[in-house]
């Protein structure tokens, strides 16, 4: 296959126009459409970022037989029903994360890909950014010893909106699935999975939680301490304390950033900058697995993303916070 990949965003939002620009850095991508359930937004999109056919309808997008993938980036609660959608029309899928609400929908959405023998994958970005790669490298070299402790958080002061995406419990609101997520998978990523959680959250008035602290511990003693917010601003700043070495991920941490390795010797730095956001690069594997023929990553698999949402169910349960 060596035409361009047609890639289809449905859901035009804030994180579809991210994904767009970096879009264009992918060599052999084409964002060939998009669609809303307003025509007149989807028209917009794809007015300004330079796509050519724009819909009205999900269905009627699904139909065009020039589409190779969907980019589904409409809000968390409605990732299983239009990924099912997408599946249902035989295209292939890159859901943005997380995944589904829970362990049920995820279960359904890959055993729909697999019966229909279709490419479906979570868009967590995490693993694919050049940092976050170099980082496990250093991890998995044995070279600083053991990690002892992970610190990570991910919080920003969102005004209160109580209809608002991030406040609305009907939409998927709150810190955990929102942000909370990328602490929970670099833990998850680093370590492993925990043997014990302990999880609390400040729960606000719409119900969903504005503050999440959890805890990870392991087997050999590792612990990870990870914080998520939408009421307050945090240092987003990411640090493994190994018996040989501290690894420390600068601010934004799960955006493309700099990795500063300390130990008695001194410290060492290395930045990584990308031409755009860093979506590119999770875009880039999904059209080589779908040049290979592949119907599930090999690097976001689907045990990935299933053992993902069993610990943002088990948070969820500990800190009472049902959808």
């Amino acid at each position: 296959m060596n035409k361009k990949i047609k890639w289809a965003i449905l859901g035009p939002g804030k994180i579809a126009k991210k994904f767009a620009a970096s879009l264009r850095e992918v060599e052999d991508a084409e964002l060939y459409a998009v669609a809303s359930r307003s025509l007149d937004r989807a028209t917009a999109f794809a007015e300004n970022e330079g796509v050519c056919n724009a819909y009205g309808s999900y269905e009627e997008m699904l139909q065009d037989k020039e589409i190779d993938v969907v980019y589904v980036a409409t809000p968390h609660v409605f990732h299983h029903e239009h990924t099912l959608l997408c599946i249902s029309y035989g295209k292939p899928v890159l859901c943005e994360k997380p995944f589904a609400i829970n362990q049920g929908q995820v279960e359904e959405m890959i055993a729909a890909a697999k019966e229909k023998q279709v490419f479906l994958m979570e868009a967590m970005w995490t693993p694919f950014l050049p940092h976050i790669k170099y980082l496990m490298t250093l991890l998995e070299s044995g070279r600083y010893g053991k990690i002892k402790k992970l610190t990570a958080d991910f919080g920003f002061d969102a005004p209160f909106d109580e209809n608002g995406r991030l406040y609305k419990k009907s939409l998927g609101g709150g810190s955990l699935l929102d942000i909370g997520i990328y602490p929970v998978f670099l833990a998850m990523h680093s370590l492993g999975l925990p043997e014990f959680i302990e999880a609390k959250a400040v729960l606000g008035k719409t119900g969903v939680d504005e503050d999440c602290d959890i805890t990870f511990s392991y087997p050999n003693g590792a612990k990870a301490e990870l914080n998520s917010s939408i009421t307050k601003n945090t240092p987003i700043t990411a640090v493994f304390e190994l018996e040989k070495a501290t690894i420390s991920i600068a601010s934004r941490w799960h955006n493309p950033s700099t990795i500063t390795v300390s130990t008695d010797e001194g410290s060492e730095s290395r930045s990584f900058d990308v031409a755009s956001f860093g979506y590119e690069y999770e875009a880039m594997h999904v059209q080589e697995m779908i040049r290979q023929g592949r119907t599930e990553s090999t690097v976001m698999t689907f045990q990935k993303s299933l053992e993902l949402i069993s610990l943002l169910d088990e948070i969820r349960k500990q800190i009472g916070l049902e959808y």
